[in-house]
């Protein structure tokens, strides 16, 4: 099975702001909004979106990420290895499943999720 799109996720300095804005903006769907997290929805799309106080990215840290759900993220990590990516910390067990961050060939960060 091919993975498939999770969500796109974006830090804001403040997120209820930026949910309204792309709630009231562009007519998304805000399915949870805290002063941290906020989820949107416009059709299939989810938009995630993330409390970030700080006023520049460092290299460790992103603006932006695109997650995909995978079935065998060991397998898909190797792949993407294969291919100039590179694994951005271990992958995590989690109590929902398996996640991991890596950098694509030009420093994107691409989440993938493995559930349970």
């Amino acid at each position: 099975m091919a993975a498939s799109f999770r969500w796109i996720l974006q830090r804001h300095k403040d997120v209820p702001k930026a949910a309204r804005f792309y709630s009231e903006g562009l007519d998304f769907t805000t399915n949870v909004c805290t002063l941290r997290w906020a989820e949107l929805q416009s059709g299939p799309l989810k938009l995630a979106l993330l409390h970030s106080p700080h006023d520049q990215i460092t290299q460790k840290e992103y603006n932006s990420l695109l997650s995909f759900t995978v079935t065998d993220i060991n397998s898909t990590v190797n792949k993407l290895m294969a291919l100039g990516a590179v694994l951005d910390g271990p992958i995590k067990h989690e109590v929902h499943g398996k996640v991991a961050a890596m950098r694509c060939i030009d420093g994107h960060v691409l989440g993938l999720y493995e559930p349970v």
